[in-house]
């Protein structure tokens, strides 16, 4: 796990936006420059973290949040305590639509926090995705 790190602007300790950043900095974006981090954290305080991956066929680009979904669902993991996803713009960017349908699979009472440039912004993803699709209405 990794150490918390201080974030002055933002008045945080928190090793969980400190994943995110370390990921953001490995994203492969020549396409868009945007970079994404996003990261995790497990009940038990395990933390997975991911980065956006652009392709030249633009479909197949995966972001960061559908990322470290994966890396925690590889390591047996389906149930979180928050989200982060970082990013350089201001207004923090949200998860797009996917990425609030895939995360909803594991938990629609989810908070997110979205961390910009300056500023950080917080949602439950519930409020993100007011109406879920999910495993009820497959019944």
């Amino acid at each position: 796990m990794l150490a918390p790190r201080f974030y002055p602007r933002f008045g945080l300790t928190d090793s969980l936006i400190s994943a995110a950043r370390t990921a953001q900095a490995r994203a492969y974006a020549p396409y868009s420059n945007f970079r994404v981090g996003a990261a995790l954290e497990s009940l038990d305080g395990a933390v997975f973290s991911g980065c956006n991956v652009e392709n030249a066929s633009y479909g197949l680009t995966i972001c960061a949040e559908r990322a470290a979904i994966c890396a925690a669902v590889s390591a047996g993991v389906t149930r979180f305590k928050r989200a982060v996803v970082v990013s350089d713009v201001d207004p923090p960017a949200a998860p797009c639509g996917a990425c609030r349908q895939v995360l909803a699979e594991f938990g629609l009472d989810l908070p997110i926090e979205g961390v910009g440039s300056r500023k950080t912004v917080r949602w439950r993803l519930s409020d993100l995705l007011p109406v879920a699709f999910g495993p009820e209405q497959l019944r």
